[in-house]
């Protein structure tokens, strides 16, 4: 049993609607009270206030203020659970320090249980149940459906629409071909494959960004507001706010509908898929003082017009869906770019370089850039022995040569990650 994301769009009645804004607005005030409740308490005596003493707060809480009785006990601890797992994030330094919500940035809330609300679906459109509000129709298909277990409801101020963020647990199966591939990510074509295939970058993406850019143009000479001058919107930048945020909706719905064809595509075909471990943060960072701030500015934005932080992830959870592996090599050490397929020396090269011409005069190998580099992901991760490097060791054949033997070696790596102790390790 596995836990997938499911979401699905709600068709509130008016009633419905403005008893749904009532609830967000609550738990956006839950959300800051707690946190004014951290800071100010630590600012005054230097003690910490954990989850557990909120929580335990609750009562008191709603006694004051009677209007949370309705809204469930589990749904207002989920919000505190929130404001938690702010700091945690911040003192692990994977975040900057919690700030205090507007209602404007508030999605929405979390059912943390089957307690206040009911899927009424198989998985195909129904109906959503919640205590206190009545039933919502709602619209959504399910790729495999299972055991509804958390519903967060979320509400998208760009586009006034309501949505069910419904998690379920279920036993997804996909088919799988018994092909090898390995792939490049790439600016000019979105996807090169070591066999030569190449997925160029989509038409809607271009397009994309050109309205993009005609509705910020326009966005630019209307008024905007300025709450420490006084300065209210215009109903002018108001309406192209609106009208940019759909226009970025759709590109990115079109990206994610577009990524995900191409993946399950990808994993039908094949049952060991080879890429490469990008660091997608540091690729798309500004540029330092100085440089060419244009050039990577437009570079950055064509490898988040991809998708590359997206095709890693996509590709593993399918791939483990189907039985099949996606492997992902080391960039750093093993430089697939630079590094020859055919005899595994290096040949350095600049992005101006678009075909592989190996520097080793015994070789001579030629082959397009992108090519090659999806070929040299697919050698290291059958790990074929080409005469390697310390600094690029690739699995040896002893290790996972086969698919049975890369099987058992994935497998002991999800064990480890989960805490749970290998079968070779267990009493007999």
């Amino acid at each position: 049993m596995v836990t997938r994301r499911v979401t699905f769009r709600l068709y509130p009645t008016r009633q419905q609607e403005q008893t749904l804004f009532e609830w967000r607005r609550l738990h956006c005030y839950l959300y800051n009270a707690c946190l004014e409740h951290r800071i100010t308490t630590y600012k005054v005596s230097k003690k910490t206030v954990g989850y557990i003493d909120q929580q335990n707060l609750l009562p008191a809480f709603k006694e004051c203020w009677p209007e949370y009785n309705e809204l469930g006990s589990h749904a207002l601890q989920a919000t505190v659970k929130r404001v938690d797992f702010a700091f945690q994030r911040f003192f692990k330094g994977l975040s900057k320090y919690p700030k205090f919500k507007s209602i404007r940035q508030y999605s929405g809330w979390t059912f943390p249980d089957k307690q206040s609300w009911k899927a009424l679906t198989d998985g195909k459109h129904g109906q959503l149940q919640i205590t206190n509000l009545g039933k919502i129709r709602m619209r959504g298909k399910a790729r495999t459906w299972g055991l509804p277990t958390t519903c967060t409801i979320v509400y998208r101020r760009s586009v006034n629409k309501w949505y069910a963020s419904i998690t379920v647990e279920c036993v997804p199966v996909r088919e799988t071909g018994p092909g090898a591939v390995g792939y490049d990510l790439g600016c000019k074509d979105a996807v090169t494959f070591s066999d030569g295939e190449k997925v160029a970058k989509p038409d809607f993406i271009k397009e994309g960004d050109a309205q993009v850019k005609a509705a910020s143009k326009s966005l630019r000479r209307k008024r905007k507001p300025d709450r420490k001058k006084g300065v209210k919107a215009s109903s002018r930048w108001r309406k192209a706010i609106r009208r940019l945020s759909r226009i970025k909706r759709k590109v990115a719905n079109q990206r994610m509908d577009w990524l995900h064809k191409l993946t399950s595509d990808t994993v039908r075909r094949n049952s060991l898929i080879a890429g490469e471990k990008l660091n997608v943060k540091g690729m798309t960072a500004r540029a330092k003082k100085g440089k060419r701030k244009k050039q990577k500015a437009g570079l950055n934005r064509s490898i988040l017009s991809v998708g590359f932080g997206m095709v890693g992830p996509m590709l593993d959870y399918k791939s483990a869906e189907a039985g099949g592996f996606h492997l992902e090599s080391p960039t750093q050490p093993l430089k697939p770019s630079q590094r020859c397929a055919e005899c595994w020396e290096l040949t350095p090269k600049t992005l101006k370089d678009r075909v592989h011409v190996c520097s080793n005069p015994a070789c001579g190998h030629v082959e397009d850039r992108d090519v090659n580099a999806a070929q040299v992901n697919l050698i290291w991760a059958r790990g074929q022995e080409l005469g390697l490097t310390s600094s690029a060791e690739s699995p040896s054949s002893t290790d996972c040569n086969s698919m049975k033997q890369l099987g058992a070696k994935k497998r002991q790596k999800s064990r480890s990650k989960a805490g749970e102790t290998p079968p070779s390790q267990k009493a007999g």
